[in-house]
């Protein structure tokens, strides 16, 4: 208020001061301009202070025009002028309607389209208002006035002729081009406020043949207009799509579940962008005090993020340090239908770095899917920096040898924390079918993969310089011996710190783990631990039946220099060799072995005891041998 005045004395020091109640007309503007956009209740209070303001400016000026001079008038056009624009309200009018891939015809016009709803109670003139999507935005519609309840088809000035037969058309130049698997489109008024925005892809249609082109994607309940993937689907019209008219998929679908933080990136040292599973009530995201970060990180700004506003970038203060992980928590915060955040509102967040060679692993791949189902490859960060996956590349080998088919794992940025999981398939739903996927967050869709072959292939994993973080060159007999079929039974790395390309490092997933575990730790899981002894083996006794449940007997090793050399011959209890386990390998400080429970000619061994001589030896002749006693068991009946 203080400012206020020292505005008027400044300015009109030879007129008489104005009165109170326009100073509170001012006042309550001020308050209106600041949460007009945020409720939607305001029209009730742009109704009440146009008349206000028409009462109180216009008519005064008019009537004492010759005591006003130019700058009180002008005043009073920037007044009045915000207050026209702010009863523009957020999902007064929806994009209902999308046809973003109109072939193969199914029985509308070979014509991209969108389809727009005015939800409010007031008719509304779409002059000036476009459409915007990731590329850019389109020209002004024209006037048209847009009935409550009623709906419009926005298209090119070359579709009216065929849309106009199924309803209202208008037309705008540079329509935007929507993108078949997905795109960003936002409607914003003459004044640029965003009313309604969307981001949809592939998934929204719920259908894996109506993806693939000729049917819209409706929205399902008009009143629920901020919930993004959860309120649309594909049409069930036979036509292909309701153009001009109520959707097919028209239905009750109300939003009673709070937001989620899904993750948070660093744009820079002392800003942090937080990602939501859903557009939030703007307002809400406003407020420092909302945000609070672990480390004596104190939050000085926040903001939303249009169009969707499913973004909140904050500024923090002091700068975040290398090699730190912080733990972000939101408070307080509301979606656009009124619901407060849930349990989800913590994420981690810090400084991404350059992975180097073997900072991720290979995990486990699927390289023989089930019928219907996509191959997938899994990574492990055994390091301790968080890296980005919108940095890596997936790649193959060609029949030269040389890296081909590279792919970017992800156009969207993402962290993967030390100890974090991540897998990359084509077909997440497909996934979720086949396999227990216990966190969906951790799976990245992908539009399609390099060539992995199902008798052998080669896995290639890039950062964004080229350089290769880990290969695999895995085979199908890789696979444990007695599993006759090995479709959809993925290969599982047992220790993440030893060597990619060791075979006896790799096993089939465990039949009680459904054959594979993406995203998660792998069924054959064994780590070599900090041990007394050289050389040790665990468990004392395995059954080899690919249950999940000791499977495999695993050597560890432990030498006090480089350069040994091991032999492993495996006797039952009679003496008599049944396997040549391992032959003149090249040892490192540390490491481990495994047998599977089989002999030389990959057959089932019977249950009993059986004896591990390991001998080791390196060039200064140096020799040393353990022997050690194992029981092979299994299942009675």
């Amino acid at each position: 208020m203080e400012g206020l005045q020292d505005f008027y004395d400044n300015t009109y020091k030879s007129q008489k001061p104005p009165s109170g109640k326009f100073l509170c007309a001012f006042c309550m503007f001020n308050i209106i301009h600041y949460c007009g956009a945020k409720v939607k209740a305001v029209s009730v209070y742009c109704q009440i202070f146009k008349i206000f303001i028409f009462k109180k400016i216009i008519i005064t000026s008019l009537i004492n025009h010759s005591l006003m001079k130019q700058r009180l008038f002008v005043l009073n056009l920037i007044i009045l002028l915000p207050v026209f624009l702010i009863c523009q309200n957020r999902y007064d009018v929806l994009i209902d309607e999308i046809m973003a891939d109109p072939t193969p015809q199914v029985g509308l016009p070979n014509h991209e389209w969108i389809e727009l709803k005015n939800v409010s109670s007031a008719t509304i003139d779409l002059a000036g208002w476009r459409l915007t999507d990731a590329s850019g935005q389109s020209g002004p519609m024209p006037s048209y006035l847009l009935s409550p309840g009623n709906f419009v088809i926005i298209c090119t000035g070359n579709a009216i002729a065929n849309l106009s037969l199924f309803g209202p058309c208008i037309s705008v130049t540079s329509f935007p081009s929507l993108d078949n698997a997905g795109d960003k489109l936002a409607l914003k008024s003459p004044s640029g406020t965003i009313i309604h925005a969307v981001e949809y892809d592939l998934s929204w249609y719920r259908n894996a043949i109506k993806e693939n082109g000729g049917w819209t994607l409706e929205m399902i309940d008009p009143q629920n207009p901020c919930s993004g993937a959860g309120n649309w689907t594909a049409s069930t019209d036979p036509t292909g799509g309701t153009p001009g008219k109520k959707n097919a998929a028209d239905a009750f679908n109300a939003d009673n579940e709070g937001p989620s933080a899904l993750r948070a990136l660093v744009t820079n040292d002392t800003t942090i962008l937080i990602i939501f599973n859903e557009p939030l009530d703007s307002l809400s995201g406003t407020f420092p005090v909302n945000f609070s970060l672990d480390g004596s990180i104190t939050v000085l700004t926040a903001s939303s993020v249009p169009p969707l506003f499913n973004e909140v970038e904050i500024r923090v203060s002091p700068a975040l340090e290398q090699n730190k992980i912080y733990t972000l928590t939101a408070r307080n915060i509301k979606d656009c239908s009124g619901n407060t955040i849930g349990v989800q509102h913590t994420v981690r967040v810090g400084i991404p770095e350059i992975p180097g060679q073997l900072d991720l692993v290979i995990n486990e791949i699927l390289f023989n899917p089930r019928s219907g189902g996509s191959d997938y490859a899994e990574f492990f960060n055994r390091s301790n920096k968080i890296i980005d996956v919108s940095r890596l590349y997936i790649a193959n080998r060609n029949s030269s040898g040389a890296i081909s088919s590279q792919q970017l794992v992800s156009a969207r940025p993402s962290y993967i924390f030390p100890g974090d999981y991540f897998v990359i398939t084509e077909d997440l739903p497909a996934l979720q079918l086949d396999y227990l996927v216990k966190d969906p967050g951790a799976v990245i869709p992908v539009s399609s993969l390099p060539s992995y072959p199902d008798n052998e292939g080669i896995l290639v994993l890039l950062n964004y310089q080229g350089d290769i973080i880990d290969e695999l060159h895995y085979y199908d007999d890789w696979h444990f011996k007695l599993i006759q079929n090995t479709e959809g039974v993925s290969l599982e790395r047992i220790d993440p710190e030893t060597k990619t390309q060791e075979v006896l490092n790799w096993h089939s997933a465990a039949s009680t783990a459904g054959y594979g575990t993406p995203g998660y730790e792998n069924s054959q899981y064994s780590r070599a631990a900090s041990r007394e002894a050289i050389l040790s083996i665990s468990p004392k006794i395995f059954s080899p039946d690919n249950d999940g449940l000791d499977d495999i007997a695993t050597i560890r090793y432990a030498v006090d220099e480089p350069g040994y050399v091991a032999n492993i011959t495996i006797y039952d209890a009679a003496g008599r060799t049944v396997r040549n386990l391992v032959r003149n390998d090249i040892m490192g400080l540390e490491g481990n072995w495994h047998w599977d429970g089989l002999d030389e000619k990959g057959q089932q061994l019977p249950i009993g005891n059986y004896i591990i001589l390991t001998e080791i030896f390196n060039l200064q002749g140096q020799k040393k041998k353990f022997k050690q006693s194992v029981v092979l068991a299994r299942k009675l009946g």
